[in-house]
């Protein structure tokens, strides 16, 4: 798999997960998924930051909680923007608010924290020299960002008008944020890429896919707006095993679905997450 060093603006280019005891959460996914994390915390700097890598890429990232911050732990997607400053002022132009106002990390890049009018928050990351998620779709790394909410409508209005997303309808109400033109960055980093995608049953406009939009059901009338993520691995059942042994909880025993088999995971510290594995012979499966 080619390695990344970039994103284009609207897509979703990193995830690090907030841990109440990072060095935990460190020894809990490094038995997990392999991952070789190194302590990158500026000195002098409150808490700590570990970078988790695969074959030397950077994958993901554990870090301590903000002072201020939710007591859950819980995992964070960053959105890669050309300027932090014009999408915090686009997010509140269209209804979502800021939670932190752009701020510079180091020569990392500058980000800003802000959230959805439902109440979903994400990070808004200007890169500068950390370029974001260099391995994903392998087993261990970032494969699916998504939104969940209840408002699908009013989700639409707010990332179509900050980002330029568009949905692609999938049966069972399920859908996917397509990006316009991802597809043709995707063609010239992979040529032949949409042809293979063509050729495996994907739907038209699937290249252009950049998250999951999964609707919030009124049988979960606890679950709150907010940004989830999925990890790839090559066995569901393994990684669900192996999650438990490790002190996790198996919140969704694996099971089968469109295109995938897939498990919902939550770690020791409460953060969850889905890992999933691709299979191809469940395209015909119904959501």
């Amino acid at each position: 798999m080619l390695e990344r060093d970039g994103y284009p603006h609207g897509v979703p280019c990193w995830v690090d997960t907030s841990q109440p005891e990072p060095q935990s959460a460190v020894a809990f996914y490094s038995g997990l998924f392999g991952w070789d994390l190194e302590e990158t915390t500026p000195p002098g700097s409150a808490g700590g930051y570990f970078v988790a890598r695969l074959r030397g890429g950077d994958v993901a990232a554990i870090g301590s909680q903000p002072q201020g911050g939710p007591s859950m732990a819980a995992w964070n997607t960053y959105i890669w923007v050309d300027s932090a400053d014009e999408t915090a002022s686009k997010v509140m132009d269209a209804g979502g608010r800021v939670v932190t106002d752009p701020f510079d990390v180091g020569d990392a890049g500058r980000m800003a924290v802000v959230a959805d009018p439902a109440g979903a928050v994400f990070r808004a990351w200007q890169a500068n020299a950390h370029r974001g998620a260099r391995i994903v779709n392998e087993p261990g790394s970032l494969n699916f960002n998504g939104l969940n909410t209840r408002d699908v409508e009013a989700a639409k209005s707010f990332y179509g008008a900050v980002f330029g997303w568009e949905v692609l309808t999938l049966g069972g109400g399920a859908g996917m944020w397509r990006l316009p033109g991802y597809g043709s960055f995707l063609e010239q980093r992979d040529p032949g890429l949409r042809e293979r995608m063509a050729d495996s049953g994907a739907p038209a406009g699937f290249e252009d896919v950049v998250a999951t939009l999964n609707p919030i059901t009124d049988d979960q009338p606890d679950v709150p707006a907010h940004w989830s993520v999925t990890f790839a691995v090559d066995d569901a059942d393994a990684t669900a095993e192996r999650a438990a042994e490790l002190g996790g909880q198996v919140l969704v025993a694996p099971f089968d679905a469109p295109w995938v088999r897939m498990t919902v995971i939550t770690d020791p510290q409460g953060a969850t997450f889905t890992a999933s594995k691709f299979v191809p012979e469940n395209q015909a499966l119904e959501s």
